[in-house]
């Protein structure tokens, strides 16, 4: 990883808003900004932040009930000197998984938004990513797409956003978000190309064509095969990684944390049981079936599958397709930060059930660090000041150059 800075040294800052166990964050700092605040209401899903940026401010706080002069005193930040702010209001306003008739405009959770909209106007960062569900776009005729375009055009930003998919990202998930993405350099930012693409098993022999999206099995293959309720708090690899993507969330690391499977209750175990991969709640036979659900409950997944979108209820095996593909239980805490793109580096702490929130509430780190640097290279790019006689961030990496100027 490499140090990004200003033109004085300076590393560049950032703060995350609604920052949950971390999943911005983590992009950011893959990307070489300097996270220096992480906020969030849900002190429980705050300590995974704390574990993992301690030399962060933690702050438990009601960002809707906090005023934005007191917020800056309190990040000791004056307006201005931030690069990015990011941040991702809750969005179970916005979710299709919340029943039509319970969506409305004025549901609080959505108002959020506009609590950190009032903190970016204030503290006037170069930067604001703001990430939300893809519904948040086009949802109640787009007024709060309006709403955020207006307020942060009015301030001088130019504002740009656009409905991403994570598996398009290097990301084995398909979980398509929404991101708003402001800066007041006057660049029109345009969003990174996509790096990965679908591909039915078929070779088209087209030499532009991108690698294949990540399956389940090129994700999580290298970690130990587990009985439900079996795990330890930090164990070895069960093999050389047999991936990219493997090598890539691996890093330096010789032992992996957070790989424990949950215990299931005897139905819950004997219906994944009677399951072959990739079946679900309508495989089952008569006397497991179930009196409702999901039609995805009790889904086992397959190796060669993407995951679907990972939700807080991961950790329940009739509330999604969360079956592992192999062994006979649900996905461990860190096979779900794997499909989510977290590197293994990266501990989650609490209960399994907040550790399954966080993962679930979180923005994939690749997904947001593709975003960033993206507009590393565009600002570096309007600013013609990249030094180490570097043309831009991305070849800078490429040749193991540890800092980098903007």
């Amino acid at each position: 990883m490499y140090i990004i800075s200003n033109m004085r040294g300076e590393e560049l800052k950032a703060i995350d808003l609604f920052c949950g166990g971390g999943g911005i964050s983590s992009g950011l700092k893959m990307s070489g900004l300097q996270v220096l605040a992480g906020v969030d209401i849900e002190k429980k899903y705050l300590c995974s932040f704390s574990r993992n940026f301690p030399d962060a401010q933690s702050l438990n706080i009601d960002l809707a009930t906090y005023q934005p002069k007191d917020f800056q005193d309190l990040i000791g930040v004056k307006s201005g000197e931030l690069f990015l702010i990011a941040g991702g209001p809750p969005c179970q306003g916005f979710s299709k998984n919340v029943p039509r008739r319970e969506r409305f405009l004025e549901d609080p959770r959505n108002l959020l938004v506009n609590s950190f909209l009032d903190q970016c106007e204030n503290l006037n960062p170069q930067w604001i990513l703001l990430e939300n569900v893809a519904e948040m776009k086009n949802g109640f005729d787009q007024a709060y797409t309006d709403e955020i375009n207006s307020r942060l055009s009015s301030t001088g930003y130019k504002v740009a956003y656009s409905v991403l998919n994570a598996a398009d990202y290097g990301v084995p998930q398909r979980r398509r978000r929404a991101f708003f993405i402001a800066n007041r350099l006057g660049i029109n930012f345009k969003f990174p190309e996509p790096t990965h693409e679908k591909n039915n098993g078929e070779n088209t022999g087209n030499l532009f064509s991108l690698p294949s999206h990540i399956n389940v099995w090129e994700a999580i293959s290298d970690l130990p095969s587990l009985k439900h309720g079996e795990g330890e708090a930090f164990c070895e690899y069960s093999s050389e990684p047999t991936s990219d993507f493997q090598r890539k969330m691996r890093g330096n690391n010789i032992l992996v944390a957070n790989h424990i499977a949950r215990t299931l209750q005897p139905k819950q175990h004997s219906r994944l049981a009677a399951l072959k991969p990739g079946q679900g709640l309508k495989d089952l036979p008569l006397h497991l079936q179930t009196k409702g659900g999901y039609s995805g409950a009790y889904g086992r997944l397959t190796t060669e599958m993407i995951a679907p979108t990972i939700t807080r209820w991961v950790f329940h095996p009739g509330s999604g397709r969360w079956g592992h593909p192999v062994d006979t239980r649900t996905l461990s805490i860190r096979e779900v930060a794997r499909i989510q793109g977290f590197p293994d580096d990266y501990e989650f702490v609490g209960s399994f059930t907040d550790q399954a929130g966080q993962l679930g509430n979180a923005v994939p780190p690749l997904l947001a660090h593709q975003i960033v640097m993206q507009i590393l290279h565009q600002t570096s790019s309007k600013r013609d000041r990249i030094s180490m006689n570097c043309s831009n961030v991305n070849l800078c990496e490429g040749a193991g150059i540890s800092k980098v100027t903007i």
